[in-house]
């Protein structure tokens, strides 16, 4: 039997993580957060397929991709995007497969402009605020999806 498969999306930025701004977004590198997610999944029957684009037009490709290969759920960190990208909205609407959104830092503490989600209206469910962790807890949530 093939194991469920998960898309871990990330958008602009993501791949500065471990330098770019450690005190909001944390020490840990997308290599990091992929190699927990990894040993993660292994333990809930899953596997991930992680993916990180600074194009929108990647992540929306990506997402209608999550449908036609019949992924169990797509965690999707869409960075600014989040607060921005009808495109994505749209997207996240078009296809059938949940959507996990991920954030690293607390967008609700932060600046006015990051209160607004474009994700977050058409997703299952927004994790955000626990820093790597999020991710991993996204992560079990999709496992109770599939």
């Amino acid at each position: 039997m093939t194991q469920a498969c998960v898309y871990v999306l990330n958008g602009p930025n993501l791949n500065l993580l471990g330098t770019r701004e450690p005190e909001i977004y944390g020490a840990d590198t997308l290599d990091d957060i992929a190699a927990k997610l990894t040993e993660r999944a292994e333990a809930l029957a899953l596997t991930i397929e992680m993916r990180q684009s600074n194009h929108e037009g990647h992540l929306v490709d990506w997402l209608h991709e999550a449908q036609a290969e019949d992924a169990a759920a797509v965690i999707l960190n869409a960075g600014a995007f989040t607060h921005t990208s009808i495109a994505l909205l749209d997207a996240i609407r078009s296809i059938r497969t949940p959507v996990i959104e991920v954030h690293l830092s607390n967008p609700h503490a932060r600046e006015a402009f990051r209160h607004k989600s474009y994700v977050g209206m058409a997703a299952k469910g927004t994790i955000c605020g626990f820093g790597a962790d999020s991710y991993l807890l996204a992560l079990d949530a999709a496992a109770k999806l599939k």
